[in-house]
């Protein structure tokens, strides 16, 4: 069962996850199969916490949820898929919290494989979209389900990489400059003394 300092810690990581992705739900970079989300920043955290773990997902399932009012049920493999690649990539992170680099490849391989597995059948196929279709770099990726989506693993893990590394990773070296990682690491040995 998890502590309530641990659920609370997973609650702020949420919240602050969701945010900033739907902050970015007007631009054309927030979603679509070339995203530049700067909530994936925070991914880092998982370095730091187990706590980002269970954050991390929800903060995906809540943000993406949010798509059901724009494409309809079919948002959910969003929510289900999308999610899952949150949760996934932040177990990874964790893991290889000690090797960052290596850590930090959780987030980016595994939005980069699930991700576009669904994308061509929501924006394509649902919404009407033409994400696959980029006449300035005469790319058309839209003759099949297997174009689309390796178009898609390559954007996404390009996306990913730049946020991730570009942007998590000197965060990374902020917070634990600020002492973050000392901090957690304290309140959960605490916590686990107290029994709370």
């Amino acid at each position: 069962m998890m502590r309530a300092r641990t659920v609370a810690h997973a609650g702020v990581i949420a919240a602050v996850y969701a945010a900033l992705t739907l902050m970015m739900i007007q631009s054309p970079l927030g979603y679509g199969p070339v995203q530049l989300r700067l909530s994936e920043a925070v991914t880092v955290v998982a370095c730091l916490t187990p706590a980002a773990i269970p954050g991390l997902w929800l903060g995906a399932a809540l943000a993406n949820a949010f798509l059901v009012t724009q494409f309809g049920v079919l948002a959910l493999l969003d929510v289900a898929f999308g999610s899952l690649a949150s949760l996934l990539g932040a177990a990874w992170t964790w893991r290889h919290r000690s090797r960052p680099a290596v850590a930090l490849a959780g987030p980016v391989v595994a939005n980069a494989l699930i991700v576009p597995a669904y994308l061509p059948y929501m924006l394509t196929r649902l919404a009407g979209l033409d994400f696959y279709r980029i006449p300035a770099l005469s790319l058309d990726a839209s003759g099949g389900w297997w174009a689309m989506y390796l178009f898609g693993v390559l954007a996404v893990a390009l996306g990913q990489t730049i946020v991730v590394y570009g942007l998590g990773l000197p965060l990374l070296g902020v917070l634990k400059r600020l002492g973050v990682d000392s901090m957690l690491a304290a309140r959960g040995a605490e916590g686990e003394r107290t029994g709370g």
